[in-house]
């Protein structure tokens, strides 16, 4: 089975052996010539099994088993992940929410609340507020350092269990790691502060030199980026605090 895709401004080839991946993929389709071909094997599925398999054992719980269908949905972002850091692009694991055609992207260890905090800020919004990407976005950062200063958040079809996500892109206004507290508290951080969590919630290669293009990228992200810490609640009151401190604030 073979289509081709527009993600994160650029143009895959996707030839698998089964459905699933396309049906997901289907609101990126486009007739276009490919600049990445990625072919799966049941090999590359297989992969993906035993990795889950280790994974679940690391963290003491029982080993899940999924069908190849889905499994080879994972394994195509792999191939995508991999080769994306040529294109200044990485991989990010975070809740990515724009308003106002401006992206706030929220990241933290898993069961925070991203996705409830980012909830919170469509229920603020409303019509304003549209969903990037709930759990892998993809972050192009080729444009940091030039005229904007920003990165640029590309929603994907890899979006979590919610499926929320939007086929489009915008410069990323803010990035907050989140952490749970009874009160709403957010502060402005520095690039030594972020850097340790950005390195954990981004993919890293198993290339060596894609590797090292994808910890330079996340220094010029940390470097350049407007970065943030929330010790946040499961209020609205969160939000609202918030976007009023990111919303405003300058480089």
């Amino acid at each position: 089975m073979d289509a081709v895709y527009r993600i994160a401004d650029t143009v895959i080839a996707v030839r698998s052996i089964h459905p699933l991946i396309h049906e997901m993929c289907k609101d990126y389709r486009v007739e276009a010539v490919p600049d990445l071909y990625v072919s799966m094997e049941q090999a590359d599925i297989d992969f993906e099994r035993q990795r889950s398999a280790r994974e679940d054992a690391a963290e003491g719980i029982p080993v899940r088993e999924f069908p190849d269908d889905y499994l080879e949905t994972l394994a195509v972002y792999r191939k995508i992940a991999e080769w994306m850091p040529t294109q200044d692009t990485i991989l990010f694991h975070g809740s990515c929410i724009a308003v106002d055609g401006e992206g706030y992207l929220f990241t933290a260890k898993s069961g925070t609340g991203k996705s409830t905090h980012t909830r919170l800020w469509r229920q603020l919004f409303g019509d304003r507020a549209v969903m990037v990407n709930d759990d892998k976005p993809l972050i192009r950062a080729e444009s940091l350092g030039g005229n904007s200063g920003r990165a640029v958040v590309y929603g994907t079809p890899w979006d979590g269990k919610h499926r929320l996500s939007s086929n489009t892109s915008v410069p990323l206004k803010g990035l907050c790691i989140l952490e749970r507290a009874e009160e709403n508290v957010i502060r402005r951080i520095t690039k030594e502060e972020v850097l340790p969590m950005l390195v954990q919630q981004t993919y890293r290669p198993a290339d060596p030199s894609a590797m090292v293009k994808t910890m330079e990228l996340i220094d010029r992200l940390s470097r350049d980026a407007l970065l943030y810490r929330m010790g946040c609640n499961m209020d609205i009151s969160a939000a609202e605090m918030a976007w009023r401190v990111m919303s405003v604030a300058s480089s």
